[in-house]
């Protein structure tokens, strides 16, 4: 096993993937000559060419609409955001498009595209740059959404996305390109709609996704001093969610904590408090409780841009409270 850094895991799934199938190639800003805005493309212009990596004008709603076209007709594109915020700009052609014509033609076209790029709240990206998107597309009809969190998960789950048959929002987080993990040299693809059980426990159900589960593994050790056992799951899939693997774990726990980056309001958290009060209820022993970013758009000033996300001591806290409460 080799260890690597989390943006050459995905250049490694992309590579991969056009290697197999001539149908994959990636369109976007600056993916070609110049490798990607976090190098995710780097050197695979030379490999591939221009007409397998394609670089585009700053306009995302053409080129994400041009995707969407070429899946059509039986191309596998994957559509590369600078920052995931400008995709705000390909709304309709994500949500009416990507997400609908499946449906619409009566399964006469399938979508298999793949969108990604770097997202979240960074280090003095400022508001614009800081967008976290997966609520805003949590409600199209036909889209997947992906969330990953480790380079290992990442690989996996990037090459399964190419080969899907969907349209996939693939999420990654632009501080987290630097991570290092030891990777398995043979192939492997990994679900795009299981949660991942990062540690089990029977206390509480800590249930998070992308940065956030790094920041509950920091909160992990000072919660297991004060002699408590979480368990902790990654989402890793935002639509469709894996009530099967949660329901499993809060028939155990009987708590829940949510912890994300996504805004409060109408956030990944709020869908997951109403799926868990629908479908689990009977076997809650307090309100689920979330941990979300406040609902300002992000400062720039560095510690003001802290104040605004979860830390991991408010992770800790939440715990504490939620296993001092007795129903």
């Amino acid at each position: 096993m080799a260890e690597i850094l989390f943006f050459n895991a995905l250049r490694e799934a992309i590579d991969e993937e056009m290697a197999r199938d001539d149908t994959v190639f990636v369109l976007g800003e600056d993916v070609g000559h110049y490798g990607g805005s976090y190098k995710v493309t780097k050197d695979l212009y030379e490999k591939y060419g221009e007409l397998r990596l394609l670089d585009t004008p700053i306009a995302e709603n053409s080129f994400t609409g041009m995707a969407v076209g070429a899946a059509m007709t039986g191309l596998r594109p994957i559509v590369e955001g600078m920052n995931m915020g400008f995709l705000l700009l390909a709304f309709n052609q994500i949500a009416n498009n990507a997400g609908m014509l499946r449906y619409t033609s009566g399964g006469n076209f399938k979508i298999p595209m793949v969108i990604r790029g770097p997202g979240g709240v960074g280090r003095q990206l400022g508001a614009e740059h800081s967008q976290r998107l997966e609520a805003y597309f949590q409600a199209v009809p036909g889209l997947k959404i992906v969330a990953c969190s480790t380079p290992y998960n990442g690989k996996g789950l990037l090459k399964s996305a190419i080969r899907d048959e969907n349209p996939v929002l693939f999420f990654e987080h632009v501080l987290l390109y630097n991570l290092k993990e030891h990777l398995p040299e043979s192939e492997y693809l990994l679900p795009l709609d299981k949660a991942e059980i990062v540690r089990k426990g029977k206390d509480v159900t800590i249930l998070t996704y992308s940065r956030m589960r790094h920041h509950c593994l920091q909160a992990l050790e000072k919660i297991e001093q004060l002699g408590f056992d979480p368990e902790l799951i990654d989402l890793i899939s935002l639509k469709p969610i894996d009530m099967q693997t949660i329901g499993e774990s809060v028939r155990k726990t009987h708590r829940v904590i949510i912890v994300e980056e996504c805004m409060k309001t109408s956030g990944i958290a709020a869908e997951l408090i109403a799926l868990i009060n629908e479908q689990l209820f009977d076997e809650l022993d307090a309100p689920v409780v979330r941990l979300s970013s406040q609902d300002i758009p992000t400062p720039y000033n560095g510690k003001l841009e802290e104040l605004t996300i979860v830390q991991p001591h408010q992770i800790v806290e939440a715990v504490q409270k939620i296993m001092a409460l007795q129903i």
